[in-house]
């Protein structure tokens, strides 16, 4: 197979799209990774096409290939953000990143990431340092799977190959289509297949042969469809995520089958795409893209969201220098098969592989707890207290909220004044204020989460009987009006909204700013996520008295809110939960309110 750079031109504006997004210069940029999918499957599916067309095909040598070229980088670059992680991060970003770089060396990022931020696009997404690592999933499940194809279909049943292939992208196109979750269809690989495979599609039936390559009206069309792409890459561009991913796909195939005529004659394209800069950032686009989001994260995490154009040209520089040298020392060296053996790779790569995983899986069973965290009343002695191990609810930074669920029962027939409280983990942070209250003794409490509102006969039996409820996280009255309407009875009276809270993206920069200084932390505050100040102030005004500004308690004339107790505790733990602490904070905020609402 001719060596074509202009396809590392392509591997150039894809990665570089991918980096500028994700430092928030262009809306379009994530687009970049479904150009590395189409590239892949169409690189793939010719070398791996031929090879059995010439009955040469071998499935052990294609997964070592694949070994060598991708498993080093991933092991090495995961290891490194994992000691970062361990070295800056708090406990509850460290158990995150914990569970990714199990994830991502499994090579199921993807999944991990459908559960925890199914919103690509949040931006708390940011400062995650292997967030990005999603979609190396995908390609590693398709390199797993696809060649099982070519395996199966080889001699004589060769010639079933492309209708096999097309009637498999037929089949992920409709799936991708009428599926209604845009989570599931961004993360999993049936969505995410037909990407891939209309690049192998190409691969397989174009050649030179079955086209007047030499018709003007060729070359034309090769330009127009790079500009398309350009376009879509870096206009803000008002399209579905669905159709922007269809074009991407079409115009980046188009361009690899067109471009495979023009690459060594036409010199307008070979300067767009194989002069010796672009195709050297195409050469290290790998080790640009596992690099670029580990840098970016842990910048935003240290020291805030905001990059201005002279840290943006420092980061770079950092990316770029990384991703030289790990294409040099770590990707070349082990694909090299003179330097590395076969055996010696494995050998490696499987005892890298089972210290990393195992260590990062022992970090996540301890909750991310790897230091003394006075700040959030965390000790490190007290660690074995609550490992986490495979629980979603007993974890050290989740355990306090948790704990309510234990109220989702009846009301008891007592005198106290009945207190319902209904939401989701922001119900448990507004049952942990009441618990932590004063006159916690002269209440009873009971939990509903509002997942069941509309299932559960006891909400109603629950609603019936208590004198006060609370709904949280800012619902709005049409909602209550469904409830009342749902289950014919009146809740308006006896009802009180408790506002939505925030405190920012992330804990670590206000963390690493108070460490060794004299900030007084009575009046030091963060800024809150965009848009939540205003969402505040809206539901305000809906509501009226009925609305329990959690916001305006802790906040200032310019939007930004207390972080830390007066004890200089944080508030909270993830950004969005209350810690012990700040339950106990906005419990004195409140008790004045509480007690006059509550009639005590």
């Amino acid at each position: 197979m001719i060596y074509r750079d202009d396809i590392d031109g392509l591997r150039a504006l894809a990665v570089i799209s991918v980096v500028l997004f994700h430092l928030g210069y262009i809306a379009n940029g994530y687009l970049g990774v479904d150009i590395f999918f189409v590239i892949s499957g169409y690189l793939i599916t010719g070398i791996i096409y031929r090879q059995s067309v010439n009955k040469k095909f071998s499935l052990l040598n294609f997964y070592e290939r694949r070994i060598r070229r991708i498993i080093p980088l991933v092991l090495f670059t995961t290891l490194i953000a994992f000691i970062l992680g361990i070295l800056f991060m708090l406990p509850d970003d460290l158990e995150n990143l914990s569970q990714t770089v199990f994830a991502s060396n499994f090579s199921a990022n993807n999944i991990l990431m459908y559960i925890t931020s199914a919103d690509y696009w949040a931006v708390k997404n940011d400062f995650k340092p292997l967030m990005h690592t999603w979609s190396l999933g995908i390609e590693e499940q398709f390199y797993l799977l696809y060649p099982l194809l070519f395996f199966f279909l080889k001699g004589d049943k060769i010639k079933y190959l492309l209708p096999s292939i097309i009637f498999l992208t037929l089949l992920s196109y409709v799936a991708f289509t009428i599926q209604e979750s845009d989570s599931a269809k961004f993360y999993f690989i049936q969505y995410r297949f037909f990407e891939l495979s209309i690049g192998g599609m190409a691969a397989i039936y174009f050649s030179p042969k079955k086209l007047n390559y030499k018709s003007i009206k060729n070359k034309y069309l090769l330009f127009i469809l790079i500009v398309l792409l350009f376009c879509s890459l870096f206009l803000p561009i008002e399209l579905s995520n669905d159709i922007k991913i269809l074009l991407v796909t079409i115009l980046t195939t188009g361009i690899l089958v067109l471009g495979g005529v023009y690459s060594k004659t036409n010199k307008i394209y070979k300067w767009l795409f194989s002069n010796t800069i672009v195709s050297f950032i195409g050469k290290i686009s790998f080790s640009i893209y596992m690099w670029h989001q580990i840098v970016l994260a842990f910048y935003r995490y240290l020291f805030g969201e905001e990059i201005s154009i002279y840290i943006t040209v420092l980061l770079l520089l950092i990316i770029f220098l990384l991703s030289v040298s790990s294409y040099f020392l770590i990707e070349n060296t082990f694909r090299d098969k003179k330097r590395w053996k076969t055996k010696n790779v494995l050998i490696f790569i499987a005892s890298f592989f089972i210290l990393i995983t195992s260590t990062s899986f022992y970090v996540y069973t301890l909750g991310g707890v790897v230091r003394d965290v006075p700040e959030l009343n965390i000790k490190f002695s007290k660690t074995p207290d609550f490992t986490n191990l495979f629980s979603s609810t007993n974890g050290p930074n989740i355990r306090y909220n948790e704990n309510v669920r234990s109220l989702d029962v009846s009301f008891s027939p007592t005198t106290n004044q009945k207190i319902l409280v209904v939401g989701n983990s922001f119900g448990r942070d507004f049952v942990n204020v009441l618990l932590e209250s004063d006159f916690v003794n002269d209440i009873e409490i009971r939990y509903f989460p509002n997942d069941r509102v509309f299932k559960d006969p006891e909400f109603k039996k629950r609603v019936e009987i208590a004198d006060l409820i609370f709904f949280t996280n800012g619902v709005k009255q049409s909602y209550i009006q469904e409830i009342e309407s749902h289950y014919k009875i009146q809740i308006y009276d006896k009802l009180q909204i408790v506002g939505i809270k925030d405190y920012g993206y992330s804990n670590g920069e206000h963390y690493f700013k108070i460490r060794n200084s004299s900030i007084d932390l009575n009046s030091y505050r963060g800024k809150m996520k965009k848009g939540i100040f205003q969402t505040n102030n809206n539901l305000k005004t809906e509501w009226g008295e009925k609305y329990i500004d959690l916001i305006g308690l802790v906040s200032d004339s310019n939007g930004e809110v207390l972080v830390f107790t007066p004890q200089g505790k944080f508030i909270s733990q993830d950004t969005v939960h209350f810690t012990k602490e700040g339950a106990v904070f906005f419990s004195n905020l409140l008790n004045a309110r509480l007690k006059r609402l509550i009639k005590l």
